[in-house]
């Protein structure tokens, strides 16, 4: 990536904290059934929700809050004529067990229009029927050049122009442009990875506009934005916590393609409305590429993809995500308690719980067809003690040959 002017924040950070943390080597053995047992402490009776039958790939899926849904990109296959070159968006209802476990999804409907590139899917925090997405409207440019990528490999993030977030009522959506609302962009720089706070009242987002992924938000009741996070580098993917004060998201913030976590504190006015960044802390700084990071629903933790194990190999790990006195236990701060959450064949990414933290559910590819699909799990573990994961003699594996050639 070409490396982007310093554009100052509205608001400075008070406070910069680096965690350096150390990630648990590989397992020392590996047949193909390993990863069930040693998954089966953090996740249980993994269930795979999506199938190469229907889709050539799918992944970043979320639940509704109401636990009824669940939003999803996916290409879809089609009889007789190849797959559409972009991920479609899709909504599906949840199918549960008698003790409340998702078993499968049924009824899934595609939301967005014929040839368009889509992304990042998001249920409204208080209506279940209104969700919002990122999408193109119609077929993008030929030439969008990636806006992220690994070396000269595989892992590519294209950051097509005409990207905007759109909203768009279920009971009426119709996978057409008339049933969406365009809510931030215009078509002339990428504007996706959008989210609401708790409340929905603040909508967050990245955008392009400024020559770089920088993080906004928007204050739907007055219409006013904040540029949050503008450092050097690629801001993306950000997510409120619990809470509605912090957020979460990566960095590529030294411009060499290894993106880290990190985590700001939020600024208020007397209405309520978000003004800036009061504090920044980065929760990974190693030469791993960390990505995704999404809330556990007690505002405490943190579980994020990275390349710790290989550039082939992502999996999912836990950390705690609080730092002051008053944390619980008190010994928790931002980069302790690492916890490795997957240990499956292919890559673990994009991890999202329901609203109580009961379930996980991600993208891998650890199926019989070795394609991206989703994923989910009962998600059992200990948040209790986090800190005995930290203590436990994990150390930083060696850098392998698939991480000099991803």
């Amino acid at each position: 990536m070409t490396p982007h002017a310093l554009v100052l924040p509205l608001f400075a950070p008070l406070l910069l904290a680096t965690a350096s943390i150390a990630y648990p080597a590989p397992p020392a053995s590996g047949t193909s059934g390993d990863w069930r047992v040693q998954e089966a402490s953090n996740l249980v009776d993994p269930v795979q929700l999506t199938f190469n039958d229907r889709f050539v790939k799918a992944g970043e899926s979320y639940f509704s809050p109401d636990g009824k849904r669940v939003i999803f990109q996916a290409v879809e296959q089609v009889e007789g004529e190849p797959p559409e070159d972009f991920y479609a968006m899709f909504v599906a209802d949840i199918v549960r067990d008698k003790t409340g476990r998702t078993r499968a999804i049924a009824n899934i409907r595609r939301i967005s229009p014929e040839g368009s590139a889509n992304t990042c899917g998001w249920f409204h925090p208080v209506d279940p029927d209104i969700v919002i997405f990122g999408t193109t409207l119609s077929p993008p440019s030929d030439e969008t050049p990636p806006g992220y990528q690994r070396g000269s490999g595989r892992y590519r993030w294209q950051f097509p122009p005409e990207m905007r977030i759109v909203a768009t009522d279920l009971g009426v959506n119709d996978a057409t442009v008339d049933t969406l609302d365009e809510l931030v962009g215009d078509g002339t720089s990428y504007v996706a990875e959008g989210s609401f706070s708790p409340d929905g009242r603040h909508l967050l987002y990245t955008s392009l506009e400024a020559g770089q992924g920088d993080i906004y938000v928007k204050d739907l009741a007055t219409g006013n934005t904040v540029h949050l996070v503008s450092a050097p580098g690629y801001d993306g993917g950000p997510f409120f916590s619990p809470d509605g004060r912090r957020i979460a998201y990566r960095s590529d913030r030294h411009a060499n393609n290894l993106l880290q976590v990190f985590v700001s504190d939020l600024a208020f006015d007397e209405s309520g409305a978000i003004v800036g960044i009061e504090r920044e802390i980065q929760v990974t700084d190693d030469s791993h590429v960390n990505w995704c990071p999404f809330w556990h629903p007690d505002g405490r933790h943190l579980v994020f993809a990275t390349s710790a194990v290989g550039h082939r190999n992502y999996e999912v790990f836990q950390v705690d995500a609080a730092g002051d006195a008053t944390s619980t236990p008190p010994s928790m701060k931002y980069g302790t308690g690492l916890r490795r959450v997957t240990f499956g064949p292919g890559a673990d990414v994009l991890p999202a719980f329901n609203a109580d933290g009961t379930e996980m559910m991600w993208t891998c590819k650890r199926g019989p067809s070795d394609t991206s699909q989703l994923w989910v799990a009962g998600f059992a573990a200990d948040l209790a003690s986090p800190s005995a994961a930290s203590s436990s003699g994990y150390a930083r594996p060696e850098p392998s040959k698939e991480d000099e050639k991803p």
